[in-house]
């Protein structure tokens, strides 16, 4: 996904005036046009996201004390009305759910928080486009898998997300991202840079850049194989999250377990193993995918056991044997993905993907391929873990 800049500190107390209203904070006057009670006492950057601009809001009130206001990035997500639609539909669905069953922790989901006006957003005289979510106080989340007790807790909640939406009609939402985890589609792209560059000798005579080329040609038979299976009926159309990497994971501060998953504007129709797949490519890689130690990177078996074992201990109510037997192609397939996302980037001239040096997405796509690479070498304990958990 794309990457926005990270927007600069604001405080009502100290930020500068805008025009006519001096001394008054411009994300106050925003945050002030959505429906809480008391006063908000401050605004502040939270978290670390690629794609919106995030804020928390503490308002002077004991109860419902803080919420988040987002601006949405829409060069990412161009119709963020349907955005909007689609996480009304899903929290209110995940609600009405709750309401009929008991879990044994708590799990709480994102509330859209309306305007003023009774609306689930509000556009600002720039035409910037403004929400506001509920907060789930009391958790935190993690940028890494710290071990295998962590590991459960982020595959159960991604288990329980689908659970929760496994019974919800996909035509119910719009793809507000379409293309997104298509990964043919993905292909078809690179090989249309890689036409519009054979000229230029100074990119391709590169020897990594080499090396991916070649890495693409020999796996390029696995490019279609989620969707081939979706074709021709073995991979049942569900609802994904599409983004289930650890850190939009929450965990209970207190008992240590997992109770949201969060970050919802990704939700649409799809396979749920591309939901599976990155979420261990995500978990299961100790360096990160920023590291620039490539050739150190392994994918992390334990980690897989666990991630699996916490998703399947809840979606095995759900999951059909034939969703079992495409549980290594999807483990398998996304780095390779993202990897080949990286890659055409990088040819590309980084026109998508924010890079902090020279080289920085081509570093990237060599984590991700050397990630499959391990993946591969690990095939018989992979496949055996799975059908273990069958």
């Amino acid at each position: 996904m794309a990457q926005s800049s990270t927007p600069e500190s604001f405080t009502p107390s100290t930020t500068q005036s805008i025009g006519t209203e001096r001394g008054i904070d411009p994300l106050l006057i925003i945050a002030d046009q959505f429906a809480h009670s008391g006063q908000v006492i401050e605004i502040r950057p939270f978290g670390n996201g690629n794609i919106n601009d995030t804020f928390l809001v503490t308002v002077d009130v004991p109860i419902d004390h803080q919420f988040i206001l987002q601006r949405i990035n829409t060069q990412v997500f161009r119709q963020p009305e349907l955005v909007m639609q689609n996480m009304r539909v899903v929290t209110d669905h995940i609600h009405n759910r709750l309401q009929q069953e008991s879990l044994d922790r708590r799990w709480e989901t994102p509330r859209v928080l309306p305007t003023r006006n009774d609306r689930d957003h509000w556009e600002d005289g720039n035409g910037s486009f403004w929400r506001a979510i509920s907060f789930i106080d009391q958790s935190q989340a993690l940028d890494s898998i710290h071990d295998v007790e962590h590991a459960q807790e982020v595959g159960y909640a991604l288990g329980n997300f689908h659970r929760l939406i496994s019974n919800l009609n996909p035509n119910q939402l719009a793809d507000t991202l379409e293309g997104f985890h298509i990964t043919p589609r993905y292909l078809q792209h690179y090989h249309h840079v890689l036409n519009n560059i054979q000229s230029s000798s100074d990119v391709l005579t590169n020897e990594d850049v080499q090396y991916c080329i070649q890495w693409i040609v020999d796996r390029i038979e696995l490019i279609s194989v989620l969707e081939d299976a979706k074709n021709q009926g073995k991979l049942p159309l569900r609802l994904m999250h599409g983004d289930p990497k650890v850190n939009n994971v929450m965990i209970d501060i207190a008992t240590q377990k997992s109770i949201s998953l969060v970050d919802l504007d990704t939700v649409k129709p799809g396979l749920i193993h591309y939901d599976i797949g990155d979420c261990l490519r995500s978990g299961c890689n100790p360096l990160g995918e920023e590291t620039q130690d490539w050739q150190g990177v392994r994918f992390d078996l334990n980690l897989c056991r666990g991630i699996l074992q916490g998703y399947l201990s809840v979606a095995q109510a759900f999951l059909t044997a034939q969703d079992y037997d495409y549980l290594f192609d999807a483990i398998r397939l996304i780095p390779f993905e993202l990897g080949l996302r990286f890659f055409t980037d990088h040819l590309e001239g980084d026109v998508y993907f924010k890079t902090k040096y020279p080289g920085h997405n081509l570093m990237r796509a060599l984590v991700q391929f050397q990630l499959m690479s391990s993946i591969e070498q690990q095939e018989a304990a992979i496949r055996q873990i799975i059908e273990e958990m069958r």
